[in-house]
């Protein structure tokens, strides 16, 4: 007898305040028993290979057509499979926790006139209980996501078409990968994800957009869209793996002579001008910190990459309701504080995300956003550190390259096949150089990661 498909109905939150934070968490924060196991095999994983920090700026390219650089048809030896993200393996992500989304939404970084219109989705079953959930967005343009679709924006606009809006399921600004479709631990996968994936379907089409997009995706979720007919797409990133060590000796320990020299000279420049250094988290945060760290956020922000997206009701809004998934790593000189670096806590891994200093000082990027987030989860028992988006310099610093995901729908066939094309050329390009990458890992022979 076939079973009964269960009653559920779908809705459209404009706003996080819709749905009680408990509920919420529910979803973002429960794992299922596949994702359990996920936890399991990719932990044990990084214990046998070995092994905006804040983001990047957030560079924005203009490609002039879809084309990816060829790999090269000579074959590369194969190194020793990575799990493929720290926060894909974190059962406490707190990016997709109910505070830190609606902090966005509360402080006014998303929603109005940022060209972030919330448009979460949630499935309730037919006692009224919500079992599925995805942060979901419409969007007016292309910043602030960290995958780069300008490529596909113009081949649209060549074609006559308009890109946007479009579909994005992100958390906004935030480089780390992380569930996005969020089931309830007890759910009926299969259906609940149907009515998440047909009503993103439906949904595109109420607001004439031309594309779905989730970006950084747990492997979980892009089986999920894989199977719903989307199109993968890879990059990667820089993560710290921490492998056993105790203390920051222990990790220069497994570096190569010369290299080692080099981390240990940085981290001594760095502080050489009387800097000294604080962790501030939980109760020891103050206004009063948040606002130095906005003027620092503020200046190098607007320098790099012109007006920062978040506010400063942002982080007094995170202050409020999750003190303890913060730490914020700050420089002071003279008696005055002059940089600084936000981090946040998850339940095995810490992710770097925003910088920003008001006084220059050789190496005290490094040392703020590399060397001190390392020193932090060592002393913590974490065992990564996500260092944001991009940077290869971090890869001379005991960061390792380490791939993420997304996946893509396009309304029009046409330009669906030119990106499949596209996008098949561009994974070749993106493994071969993920080899060649960890050739120059400062880790000496036989020891370390991999």
């Amino acid at each position: 007898m076939t079973p009964t498909p269960p009653r559920l109905a779908i809705e459209v939150l404009t706003s996080l305040s819709e749905v009680p934070a408990p509920e919420w968490d529910r979803l973002a924060l429960g794992l299922r028993a596949a994702e359990k196991s996920c936890v399991v095999n990719a932990l044990g994983a990084a214990a046998e290979s070995g092994s905006e920090a804040p983001a990047e700026s957030e560079v924005e390219q203009t490609e002039s057509a879809l084309q990816a650089p060829d790999s090269s048809p000579e074959e590369t030896e194969s190194l020793p499979e990575l799990p493929e993200s720290a926060s894909e393996i974190d059962p406490d992500n707190p990016f997709i926790s109910h505070a830190f989304l609606s902090a966005l939404e509360e402080s006014g970084s998303v929603g109005g006139r940022t060209g972030w219109t919330p448009l979460h989705l949630l499935v309730r079953d037919s006692g009224n209980r919500p079992v599925g959930a995805m942060p979901l967005y419409a969007k007016a343009h292309s910043r602030g996501e960290y995958v780069f679709d300008h490529a596909f924006a113009e081949a649209y606009h060549r074609a006559g078409g308009q890109y946007y809006p479009k579909l994005q399921i992100s958390v906004p600004f935030t480089p780390a990968t992380a569930r996005k479709i969020l089931l309830a631990p007890d759910a009926p996968e299969a259906p609940v994800t149907a009515a998440l994936t047909g009503g993103l379907d439906t949904l595109l089409g109420r607001i004439e957009g031309s594309s779905i997009h989730a970006t950084f995706l747990t492997p979980p979720d892009r089986a999920r869209f894989e199977a719903a007919g989307y199109l993968l797409r890879s990059d990667q990133q820089f993560h710290f793996f921490n492998t056993g060590y105790a203390a920051f000796d222990d990790f220069l320990a497994d570096l190569a002579s010369r290299k080692r020299k080099v981390l240990k000279r940085e981290r001594r420049e760095a502080l050489a001008e009387g800097i000294t250094v604080e962790w501030l988290t939980g109760p020891s945060l103050t206004e009063a910190h948040w606002d130095a760290f906005f003027a620092f956020y503020m200046d190098t922000g607007s320098r790099k990459w012109g007006t920062p997206y978040l506010t400063r009701a942002f982080f007094s809004r995170i202050h409020e309701t999750m003190p303890n998934r913060i730490l914020l790593v700050m420089a002071k000189r003279a008696g005055r504080y002059i940089a600084g670096a936000l981090n946040f806590i998850g339940g095995n891994t810490l992710y770097g995300r925003n910088w920003g200093a008001i006084e220059h000082h050789p190496f005290l990027h490094f040392e703020l956003c590399y060397y001190q987030a390392i020193d932090f989860a060592l002393a913590h028992g974490l065992r990564r550190v996500e260092a944001g988006a991009q940077g290869e310099h971090k890869l001379m610093r005991g960061y390792r390259p380490v791939k993420t995901w997304s996946a893509h729908r396009f309304a029009d066939a046409g330009l669906a096949r030119a990106v499949a094309d596209y996008l098949r050329r561009e994974r070749r390009h993106v493994d071969q150089a993920q080899d060649e990458l960890e050739a120059f890992t400062p880790f000496r022979r036989g020891t370390g990661p991999g």
